[in-house]
């Protein structure tokens, strides 16, 4: 078997090749929805192209900063990649999953606090205002983790992705009584996408993380020292195509890479209907306030006394 036919047969390589060519069409439909909102963003005028600009602009950075670790993938903690270079160091490749990773936060907090608005849903509104600051935890959880070379750090930054993503699902389901047609719909699909996720995190993610760090309990590793971690991370990776090295890496990488990125496009395109989504508020909740006002305006009509019986 020749060098081209191992390669072929190695289903790291394999999955590697689909990833790229994942990424690569995400940054085509990236393009076409850039061309697409930027054109409407131009005819448009105040905070509805400045927000569509800025959506545009987090969306590009974590769709291209997935494609350029989809191209160069790596586990961190155990700094292994694909690619002999330093572009495929963990300095390099955390640094950008970082930006990456705030950016589509702000997505999240963007949209949620736009709908809530909307709506008047002080919840999702509240819940928009504690994405980012999580994220930011979770970031230093995993730079330390990534330091260090302890993984409960990654046990911790997943656990408050799933926090996160708890917070984000219960405003989305405040918002599901006040939107129909296909706000409705784009609403349950983010709540049974974020259920999946959070599964995903509960049952498979965390506990391979917590694993992890009990198995290096038991094995008396040496964590680094942040600092040593720091040149560690810039001077040291290994190069392995070797599956069993991999497997752990692939389910969440997969995921990350296509079902995520499609989310954060989906982000992009809804809010640049900002201008439109009080259309598809529901008759029921738009007439609810107004009902009240009026019940409240109407003038009290008080019951005619009652003659009371003659005492004897």
């Amino acid at each position: 078997m020749n060098v081209r036919q191992q390669a072929l047969s190695n289903p790291v390589a394999l999955w590697w090749r689909l990833l790229t060519l994942v990424s690569g069409a995400n940054i085509v439909f990236w393009f076409l929805l850039y061309r697409q909102l930027h054109d409407g963003a131009q005819e448009a005028a105040g905070t509805a192209s400045s927000q569509t600009g800025a959506m545009l602009v987090l969306c590009a950075a974590y769709v291209f900063g997935c494609a350029f670790r989809s191209v160069l993938p790596r586990a961190d903690v155990q700094r292994i990649c694909l690619v002999d270079s330093f572009l495929s160091s963990v300095l390099v490749g955390r640094s950008v999953a970082t930006v990456a990773e705030l950016c589509f936060a702000a997505q999240w907090a963007i949209i949620l606090g736009q709908l809530g608005r909307i709506a008047g849903a002080e919840t999702a509104v509240n819940a928009a205002l504690v994405i980012l600051p999580l994220i930011v935890i979770a970031e230093i959880c995993s730079w330390y983790a990534v330091l260090t070379t302890n993984f409960l750090f990654n046990a911790i930054e997943n656990s408050l992705w799933a926090v996160t993503f708890l917070v984000v699902g219960i405003g989305l389901g405040r918002l599901l009584p006040e939107f129909e047609g296909l706000v409705f719909w784009l609403l349950v699909a983010g709540i049974v996408g974020i259920a999946c996720y959070l599964a995903f995190l509960v049952v498979i993610d965390v506990p391979m993380y917590l694993s992890r760090w009990r198995a290096g309990l038991l094995a008396g590793s040496r964590y680094l020292h942040p600092l040593e971690g720091l040149r560690d991370t810039a001077t040291r990776w290994i190069v392995t195509h070797e599956f069993d090295h991999w497997k752990d890496e692939i389910a969440w990488m997969s995921l990350y890479f296509s079902a995520a990125v499609w989310a954060s496009l989906a982000l992009c395109a809804l809010s640049s209907f900002d201008g439109h989504l009080s259309r598809y508020r529901a008759q029921a909740a738009v007439e609810s306030p107004a009902r009240l006002t009026s019940l409240h305006a109407l003038p009290r009509v008080h019951a005619p006394p009652q003659p009371q019986a003659d005492s004897l």
